[in-house]
């Protein structure tokens, strides 16, 4: 992918008096007006703006050097470590449009993603050196474009790499149009999708966002990955204000807690499943957690059940954020000011409009369930290489404004808060009748004995499908499979209930929280071995 951003559609609205303000110049005054306040800290202790700032122009010099041009890509397998974030902004400066991998993708998916965004350069982590190995020999690049950003035996390293190359602030002109980065989806559900983000959409999400205290005063706690768009919403808006990134290269509860309390942070964006594993941990209570001044969420609905225990055990408020790493759908629910709408997704944030639409694209009036469409300021530029797939996003609104489809079923009530029921392909439909998981996995979350579940549709020779209860158990409950099928099917619907329950120890979840629905269903819906 080489600068394919200006030939695609602007699928945002329009703001006439939009200024420019690149995080690649915007930062280099930091290294004057705040050179000795600390940048980043990590497990190997902190770094300050302007020791930040030698290590990226360094870097984006060198890229420079190398014959990188503006909107050429730059690949990137790393854990979060200083390394790596010197590396994300450098590309930045240099003018480079950055695609973070995620090391949980197998060796083929990665391949596939660095020939489809046609990656100039790859750096590698050395926890990602034996990963690096089963695919490299199936990459063009040559060696010295692989390079190692910690020391590694063989390869070309980081510090070997730069070599004498000049830290000089030389970042290259961008334009709203010029591809800032490249996020890719997960892979688990077939070839990963490619989703481009201009400038135009990174700009407008960063100012935006530091309008919820993600500026120079934060100190932003950093424990979910890179290459997810969930971690980027929260740290580009940290650095483009100036603020301080306390990184973590692996969520681990205890050791968030302790960094909570040792850097007196005041921000951090975590998915339902962290806030449910930190809140479990046993001495959280002896936390020193009054400096929080805001928790985001994000990645999955969080629920009330969780926001009620957060909210009265750790201090701050708590914003939920609904969205798509392809933007157009963008709602924010304050928990604080509303209590009574904690099983929504809140409303749409500002520059947003949300609607919902049924299976003939038709809009829907408030109350009823259909797809969630949206339209907001940042809106990708499309699918890499894949104009067919991006169509299929899209749903044109009767006055021609252009929606991004969610995929998720929902409905708008009277108050205009959104409420999410089930993606769309997760539906299951029994007997002629549409059965949202969320409903069911509400009911068998309020049992005592239910630490965790997942509803799935299995097939069905009289429904065609019917729901199955996947449950993780408290520990040290007694009740059986039989106990809370009886118990839970006493409260759901005719049409609700559930086939069966199933106890599970643990559910599969991806790097960033998600129940992994698709490999839970897959076993039951394989055809037998002849």
């Amino acid at each position: 992918m080489k600068k394919t951003t200006n030939d695609l559609p602007v699928y945002a609205p329009v703001q006439s008096d939009e200024t420019m303000d690149p995080i690649g110049h915007r930062i280099q005054a930091y290294s004057q007006t705040q050179g000795d306040k600390v940048a980043l800290i990590d497990e190997r202790g902190s770094i300050t703006w302007r020791e930040l700032l030698q290590q990226v122009n360094r870097i984006a010099n060198r890229l420079r050097d190398a014959g990188l041009e503006t909107g050429d890509c730059v690949a990137g397998l790393s854990e979060n470590t200083r390394e790596y974030l010197a590396l994300y902004l450098g590309t930045l400066v240099a003018g480079g449009c950055m695609v973070p991998l995620s090391g949980m993708a197998s060796a083929e998916a990665l391949t596939l993603m660095i020939r489809d965004c046609g990656a100039r350069f790859l750096f590698v982590s050395r926890k990602n050196l034996d990963l690096w190995r089963e695919f490299r020999d199936s990459l063009d690049l040559p060696a010295e474009q692989m390079i190692g950003l910690d020391t590694m035996e063989t390869e070309l390293s980081l510090p070997e790499w730069l070599g004498t190359v000049s830290d000089d602030a030389t970042p290259a002109a961008v334009s709203l149009d010029d591809a800032f980065n490249i996020i890719y989806s997960s892979g688990t559900t077939g070839t990963p999708k490619g989703i481009l983000h201009d400038y135009r959409f990174r700009q407008r999400q960063m100012v935006r966002m530091a309008r919820f205290g993600l500026d120079d005063h934060a100190i932003n706690l950093v424990s979910t990955p890179l290459y997810s768009n969930t971690t980027l919403v929260s740290v580009l808006p940290t650095l483009f204000n100036g603020g301080t990134l306390v990184i973590m290269a692996r969520f681990d509860a205890h050791r968030f807690l302790e960094l909570a309390e040792q850097h007196r942070v005041t921000h951090a964006m975590l998915v339902p499943v962290q806030y449910q594993r930190i809140l479990a941990v046993p001495d959280f209570d002896r936390f020193d957690l009054s400096s929080f001044e805001l928790k985001l969420c994000t990645s999955a609905p969080l629920r009330a059940d969780v926001i009620a225990d957060a909210m009265r055990r750790w201090p701050g408020n708590i914003r939920e954020v609904y969205g798509l790493t392809e933007g157009g759908i963008s709602t924010s629910l304050d928990c604080a000011a509303h209590p009574d709408k904690w099983d929504s997704v809140g409303v749409p944030t500002e520059g947003a409009e949300i609607r919902v639409i049924d299976e003939e694209g038709r809009e829907l009036p408030r109350g009823e369930i259909g797809e969630i469409v949206g339209r907001a300021i940042s809106m990708m530029r499309g699918y890499v290489n894949r104009p067919e797939q991006t169509a299929e996003m899209l749903w044109t609104s009767p006055e021609g404004d252009v929606f991004y489809r969610s995929g998720d079923m929902g409905r708008i009530d009277e108050d205009g808060f959104i409420y999410i029921l089930d993606r769309r392909k997760d539906m299951i439909i029994s007997g002629g009748f549409n059965i949202y998981a969320v409903d069911l996995e509400k009911i068998l979350l309020g049992h005592p004995a239910v630490a965790d579940v997942a509803v799935i549709g299995i097939p069905s020779d009289h429904w065609g499908e019917t729901p199955l209860a996947l449950v993780v158990r408290k520990d040290g409950s007694g009740e059986s499979e039989a106990d809370l099928l009886d118990w839970a099917n006493q409260r759901l619907g005719k049409t609700q209930r559930l086939a069966a329950v199933e106890f599970r120890d643990e559910l599969p979840r991806s790097t960033i929280g998600k129940v992994l629905k698709r490999e839970l269903r897959t076993p039951y819906w394989e055809a037998p071995n002849p």
